[in-house]
């Protein structure tokens, strides 16, 4: 009703305001129309007796207009409003009526709470009942009017949160032009050219913006709710307001008021990767996640729980692009602790708009750019992919040369009980080795270190299945175990890479070494064992004839530890090596590298059979059970073999033989489970012409007729 949108008749030229006047002088000139009206003849009524006396109307303060503690005014002193002509009483309701509209109480028309809460008027029985029903059909403006008031004496408390705060500075812009109407009424009654109809017909445009302004704000405060909440409930009340064109446009202008701060917040987030939100209202909060145990490393939360996504923050403008709106700003901060200067290309203000989607543009512009520069960061210029390939050489066993002559040089070091086993010379064992081998041609040879692990693998694989990372102080007890058991590399990397090989990635990679070194030792075992073969010529036929059982019980170990050496390294790691570098190829952004590298680890855990309890359980007692026959051949081989010789040799083959059935029972049980797995290829390597399937039968069929019938 403003001169700008809300203007009760263009015919209105008595009250001039401008639209930069301050609304308290809006106010003043209010009070001051209604006041002057107050001495004059309009505000002075005929008596019943005919004589014409002053009503006595005091001014009364006004510094909250919301119908609070104070004397009423307009209206009259007389007790009978009924006594007097019905000109005269519209002449009185009107004034009282315009007080109303402002936040006034009057004397004929009074406010009723329910508690603190003005739910309606009640019109005196005084005043008569057809200026009471149009006086009625106009208060519903002054109630909406108090509503409005109400949230915004709420929101004058800084705590309220900067959208809420926005919400109401709107709204005063907005009530300025409703001031400006009601001024513009009093200028029609000081002229006496204004009645109930007229108010009613010049306010009824704007009784409906202020209906939905009140509804709103009511949900609001009854929901009690803020920020982004506040502006997707406004943004529904936007698009389901299409009757009313006023309504929806004053919908649209307190929206895009009230997301000034969010849009701020969310600039600064896209453009700089901050987070400013005192008041928690943001969709993105730095947690700054300082993890325990294995997972003391800041760099290993750093991406999945540092900055996390409240959706109940998110606006449902941007509901569809909080996902990319959290990389970005992820993407930013890696790039700023790489010591980067930070310069999108395009960095134009944000500003919510409901007819168009240029702030999703900004924000897919802003996303792309974030994307591409830390890719370039990492794949360029750290090298990404040559950190990877020191990964595949030492952990997974790649380079040959080096380990084979690191095993020669430390192997009667890691055979001692881990407590007499010292660090210090298997460090110095391997600078040795990565210098003399072809590893000295690695750019990164320095980055690989070595470490003493507290657990062994199953426990280590338990852990990480489970997510119970322990610390050091509540391992297991590992007196039992060989150096050899403990041993593992470690690999340290400067930021970014850090955050794609960091602690836990470290930790898998660990687990793939630790069965596959484990393997090749158990294989350089058997080979010893066969070297000893030349001892048996010394020995006559008889005594000879004793160790072949124990010949061909280490060439089956053999067959079966290097069959599945050759399965984890050529038809495992190798292969899904290759799908690595493809999809590394074809990234678009650091989640596609983490995804990307994650894939790949979780297929060689898979395949290699460690996240299959029952699997890793059965490989570790089969390569237990050869390392004590590698030890009982070697101690055995220097003197005449004897009956008891022969008998152990028996016990280590049936033990031997009930491992492997075992393992390739749980093997053909996990191959039938899921078609795609490749361990059926290992089984079908190791069992190549179903000896062992059969002696499985065997067994199974001997079992079955050795339990009575039922």
């Amino acid at each position: 009703m403003s001169k700008r949108q809300t203007s009760v008749s263009p015919q209105l030229s008595s009250a001039k305001i401008t639209d930069t006047e301050d609304v308290s002088e809006v106010r003043e000139r209010i009070q001051a129309h209604v006041s002057r009206r107050s001495t004059t003849g309009a505000s002075v009524m005929p008596s019943p007796d005919g004589l014409r006396r002053s009503t006595g109307v005091r001014r009364r303060p006004y510094a909250q207009w919301n119908f609070t503690n104070g004397e009423p005014v307009g209206g009259a002193t007389y007790l009978n409003a009924a006594a007097i002509p019905i000109s005269s009483q519209e002449s009185i309701i009107l004034s009282e009526l315009l007080f109303c509209l402002i936040g006034i109480r009057g004397t004929y028309i009074v406010p009723e709470f329910q508690g603190d809460t003005l739910v309606g008027f009640k019109v005196s029985d005084q005043i008569s009942e057809i200026l009471r029903d149009l006086v009625k059909d106009i208060l519903p403006l002054a109630l909406h009017y108090s509503q409005i008031q109400s949230f915004i004496q709420r929101t004058d408390d800084m705590e309220s949160g900067p959208v809420l705060q926005a919400l109401a500075e709107a709204i005063r812009e907005f009530c300025h032009d409703y001031y400006i109407s009601v001024v513009e009424l009093e200028a029609l009654l000081q002229k006496e050219n204004l009645t109930l109809h007229k108010v009613l017909y010049y306010t009824k445009p704007i009784m409906v913006s202020m209906e939905v302004i009140a509804d709103a704000l009511n949900t609001i405060t009854q929901a009690n709710i803020r920020g982004g909440e506040v502006l997707t409930l406004l943004d529904d009340r936007i698009a389901n307001r299409t009757g009313n064109a006023n309504a929806r446009k004053t919908l649209i202008d307190l929206m895009q008021k009230a997301a000034v701060p969010y849009m701020e917040a969310l600039q600064a987030w896209i453009y700089k990767g901050a987070v400013a939100d005192p008041h928690n209202e943001f969709l993105i909060e730095d947690t700054e996640v300082c993890p325990k145990g294995i997972e003391d490393d800041y760099t290993l939360n750093y991406w999945a729980a540092r900055y996390m996504v409240h959706h109940d923050r998110i606006p449902r403008f941007l509901e569809n692009l909080s996902d990319i709106i959290l990389r970005t700003g992820k993407y930013l901060n890696v790039i700023r602790q790489c010591g980067q200067n930070i310069t999108p290309p395009r960095s134009e203000a944000l500003v919510y708009s409901h007819s168009n989607q240029n702030h999703v543009l900004l924000i897919k512009d802003a996303y792309n750019f974030a994307s591409r520069t830390l890719l370039d960061v990492l794949m360029k210029e750290n090298d990404l992919m040559g950190h990877l390939q020191s990964m595949k050489r030492y952990f997974l066993l790649q380079q040959g040369d080096f380990i084979m002559q690191f095993m020669d040089a430390c192997e009667q070091e890691l055979s001692k009980k881990i407590h007499a086993v010292q660090p210090v010379k298997l460090e110095n064992l391997l600078g040795l080795t990565l210098r003399l081998s072809a590893a000295r041609n690695d750019p990164y040879k320095e980055d690989l270190t070595m470490t003493l692990l507290t657990v062994d693998l199953f426990t280590q694989m338990s852990r990480l299945t489970n997510n119970d990372y322990l610390d050091d102080e509540e391992s297991l007890d590992i007196r039992d175990l060989t150096g050899l058991e403990c041993f593992a590399f470690q690999y340290s990397v400067k930021w970014p890479v850090s955050l794609i090989l960091n602690p836990l990635i470290i930790c898998k990679y660990q687990m793939l070494f630790r069965q596959l070194f484990y393997c090749k030792h158990v294989e350089r075992q058997l080979c010893k064992v066969w070297k000893s073969n030349n001892n048996a010529k010394k020995f006559a036929p008889e005594a000879a004839e004793l160790y072949r059982s124990a010949f061909t019980l280490r060439q089956r170990m053999m067959n079966a530890i290097q069959n599945i050496s050759y399965y984890m390294m050529v038809e495992v790691i190798e292969p899904n090596w290759h799908v690595l570098n493809q999809n590394m190829a074809t990234v678009e952004n650091v989640d596609d590298v983490l995804r990307v590298h994650q894939n790949f680890l979780d297929m060689c855990l898979k395949n290699c059979m460690l996240i299959h309890t029952d699997l890793l359980k059965s490989i570790t007692r089969l390569l237990k059970i050869c390392t004590h026959f590698c030890d009982f051949i070697q101690a055995e081989s220097a003197m005449e073999p004897s009956e008891t010789f022969s008998e152990n040799v028996k016990r280590f083959d049936l033990e031997f033989t009930g491992l492997l059935i075992g393992l390739i029972k749980h093997i053909n049980d996990v191959a039938n489970d899921n078609a795609a797995d490749k361990l059926i290829n290992l089984l079908h390597r190791i069992n190549f012409n179903s000896f062992y399937s059969d002696q499985l039968n065997f067994l199974c069929a001997k079992d079955s007729m050795g339990k009575s019938p039922k």
